[in-house]
């Protein structure tokens, strides 16, 4: 598995863990903040062989370039019956590159996910990723049918739900602990409300930078901000730091930390995508702050997309008119991202792929029939132990 971020950490988690010492993982290092990293690091299970390689940050195009090379030497040092990437990020499209230049099957995990906004830079990645695997685990029925539009084969795509689900009911801590975290805070459930803001979109351009903290200044609650290392500098770098006084500013917090401070918020504000899954399942509303999103399917129900300005603050507003009724209400709708254990059907999906057993599990049934034909895999997997 090929990774360097802690959204992707956190994801594949639960596969890892699955896998057990069948597993590689090839840890890039893209997200190099030290606390960031080794906090989700204590949280994963222990996989056959961990590398470390340490790319760390730099423009995109040198980032990406450095990313291959090393994943390419580890793939040239240990024979590999398939590649597993997870998400959007450089460091996946890294491992993509590198599986598809080592002729290794590519399994892509959270497939299908489109934001049609050609700005972003994760679109390009998650397209480019799709087009390449040998699997797309796609979370949702919709990621499915995006992958069809593009004429990505039937047999190539897989509907597993998304393993976000399962790595936060296993992190998820009990009411007990939670009340542990608010009380540390000083915080009172329903009674604050949960920001997160690190993309480049929001947080490198000065102009949408202010207004957004302009608009949680505005919030007639309490605002918790777990502060990422990038917003930090560019708060920094542009002279905003008097916007952050009125803002509770925490460091980033351990997964099940974070957790506990989404399920106790009235109301999260994010522009994370992970977030916006996360919610559907802590039953939590969301406010994402993007001009475009590759959930759409929390729209309506858990989430609202806007764009930084005065519809932030009126939505927010709107989420907190009654907050015990929609905490109700939310609490009855299902998340679209399934349940169980979506890494089980990832595993079962693989074996079929690269055939023997690479992780012995017994799988949860698979969310839709298989389609009526399959073609073989384009490529003969090498012979190997790991994965």
């Amino acid at each position: 598995m090929v990774c360097g971020t802690r959204p992707e950490l956190i994801k594949l988690a639960p596969l890892i863990r699955l896998m057990g010492s069948s597993a590689t993982v090839v840890y890039t290092g893209q997200h190099y903040d030290t606390a960031m990293y080794h906090r989700i690091r204590r949280d994963i299970g222990q996989p056959g062989r961990f590398h470390e390689l340490a790319v760390g940050g730099g423009r995109r195009g040198a980032q990406l370039g450095a990313a291959v090379a090393a994943v390419d030497e580890v793939l040239d040092r240990h024979p590999t019956r398939a590649v597993i990437v997870q998400g959007d990020t450089t460091s996946a499209l890294a491992g993509a590159l590198a599986a598809n230049a080592n002729d290794v099957p590519l399994v892509h995990v959270e497939a299908g996910l489109r934001s049609y906004d050609r700005a972003m830079p994760e679109e390009h990645n998650r397209v480019a990723i799709d087009h390449l695997a040998d699997l797309c685990c796609a979370p949702t029925a919709l990621n499915r049918t995006n992958l069809l539009a593009e004429s990505v084969p039937d047999e190539r795509i897989a509907i597993t739900g998304n393993t976000v689900v399962e790595a936060l009911v296993s992190a998820l801590p009990g009411h007990a602990e939670e009340a542990v975290v608010l009380a540390a805070h000083r915080l009172e459930r329903d009674g604050y409300v949960l920001a997160t803001i690190h993309r480049p979109e929001n947080v490198d351009d000065r102009g949408n930078l202010e207004t957004i903290l302009r608009e949680l200044n505005r919030l007639p609650l309490r605002v918790v901000l777990p502060l990422h290392p990038r917003t930090a500098k560019r708060v920094e770098a542009f002279g905003l730091t008097a916007l952050l006084d009125r803002l509770t500013v925490v460091e980033p917090q351990a997964y099940p930390a974070f957790l506990a401070l989404a399920r106790g918020a009235a109301v999260v504000v994010s522009d994370s995508g992970g977030i916006q899954e996360e919610v559907s399942v802590l039953k939590r509303p969301v406010v994402v702050v993007r001009r475009s999103t590759e959930r759409p399917e929390i729209e309506g129900t858990f989430g609202t997309l806007v764009p930084p300005g005065p519809r932030l603050t009126a939505e927010v507003l709107r989420w907190l008119d009654d907050v015990a009724g929609h905490r109700e209400r939310l609490e009855h709708i299902p998340s679209p991202y399934g349940t169980g254990s979506p890494s089980a059907r990832i595993a079962a999906a693989l074996r079929r792929l690269v055939g023997g057993d690479p992780v012995a599990v017994s799988p949860e049934p698979v969310v839709v029939p298989p389609p009526a034909s399959r073609r073989p895999a384009a490529r003969v997997p090498r012979s190997s132990s790991s994965s």
